[in-house]
């Protein structure tokens, strides 16, 4: 399956590189590319999601949480070479604790997107061996 370079960015950014603001700044060029597709939105929302609970906004976070898997409750488990369940149940497990952090507070832990297509793995790879630069704002 050829892979989109703003997608494979996208994993990068957000399993290598861990910089979740770049994840929004590439799935939402994608997004706007590919016709607003609700599955790019839904992983594109996991990052912000991620992003504001880093920077202590746990209100946000959790709203990108519940939106993000509003959408990709609607995909099969594997979807775009990820393991698409695997983060779902990931997404979940982090809205559960963040809806309960006020009475139970932890710590920022990032998720890792799980890779299944050997293709999308050697991309990223490459990626990691030679960063791509980050977007500029247009």
């Amino acid at each position: 399956m050829p892979y989109d370079r703003l997608y494979v960015e996208f994993v990068y950014y957000f399993n290598v590189a861990r910089d979740y603001f770049e994840c929004h700044e590439v799935m939402e060029e994608l997004w706007l590319e590919e016709g607003r597709h609700p599955l790019y939105q839904g992983l594109l929302q996991v990052a912000v999601g991620l992003y504001h609970y880093r920077n202590g906004n746990t209100g946000g976070s959790i709203k990108l949480f519940t939106a993000a898997l509003d959408k990709l409750d609607n995909y099969p488990e594997d979807a775009l070479g990820i393991d698409l369940g695997r983060l779902r149940d990931d997404s979940r497990l982090y809205l559960h604790k963040l809806t309960h952090a006020e009475e139970q507070p932890f710590a920022f832990y990032d998720l890792d997107i799980l890779i299944l297509d050997a293709e999308l793995e050697a991309l990223v790879e490459e990626l990691r061996l030679h960063p791509p630069e980050p977007h500029e704002e247009d």
